[in-house]
């Protein structure tokens, strides 16, 4: 079993999204057999947790205060402040990554340094411009110690966070950059099988009341900066991203 399935299969979370021509079929089986996040972890999170059955009441600025002071799970006794996200509240594009880094955790900014520049530069190849009708995140909002991947329960914690972003920025298109945070919007395949495809997103978690929303997977830019070789293929994402956003628009 490899580290994706693993996580998915802790958390009890299923494909949430399929091929668009797909997807339709196979809602009512979702639905069965989807529980809620956080019933599956009560006894793994010994620290406080949020309702996040009432999250659908919290507007923006309660939202982000709300993440502050999160102390859900470990990872924010460890971080030096947690990361929300930055962008147009209202914009039509989405960017979720997968956790802040050691840049962002001192900056409260996703996507700083070599990473961010990249993500800027591949913004600005389709004509998009950061804080411009485009809004960024992450799925997690912590700096892990040492840059380790976050565990399931941690993961659990953020993901209704997410969600609620995601109902209050209302886009018209989510690009989920990374395995991770493909992972998390709803499959646990690797990313070579679900790039390059329209997918629905149609939320994380029980709570959500996301509708379908076209999802595009794409490469993490940390991953771009290591393996250079894939820009060809990230670029081919942009390009589906872009005529998608044509289409909707």
């Amino acid at each position: 079993m490899n580290r994706e399935e693993a996580i998915l299969r802790e958390l009890n979370l299923y494909p949430l999204w399929q091929r668009r021509e797909q997807a339709q079929s196979v809602l009512e089986q979702v639905t069965a057999v989807v529980q809620p996040v956080t019933e599956q972890i009560t006894s793994k999170i010994v620290v406080e947790k949020v309702d996040m059955q009432n999250l659908d009441s919290y507007d923006w600025p309660k939202l982000q205060a709300l993440v502050k002071n999160c102390t859900a799970c470990t990872l924010r006794a460890s971080c030096t402040q947690t990361v929300f996200g930055m962008g147009d509240v209202r914009a039509d594009w989405l960017f979720v990554g997968e956790w802040p880094g050691a840049d962002e955790d001192i900056q409260g900014e996703p996507f700083v340094g070599q990473s961010g520049k990249l993500l800027d530069n591949m913004l600005a190849a389709i004509k998009l411009k950061r804080g411009h009708n485009v809004y960024i995140t992450n799925i997690v909002k912590c700096y892990p110690p040492g840059n380790r991947t976050p565990e399931a329960n941690e993961i659990a914690q953020c993901v209704p966070y997410l969600d609620r972003q995601i109902q209050l920025i209302q886009p018209k298109l989510i690009v989920a950059l990374g395995e991770t945070a493909a992972l998390l919007l709803g499959h646990g395949a690797m990313l070579s099988g679900v790039r390059g495809k329209l997918h629905d997103y149609r939320g994380s978690s029980s709570y959500s009341l996301v509708k379908g929303i076209p999802l595009i997977i794409t490469y993490h830019p940390t991953y771009l900066l290591h393996t250079p070789l894939k820009k060809t293929e990230a670029w081919d994402d942009l390009c589906l991203a872009v005529a998608t956003m044509q289409g909707l628009v």
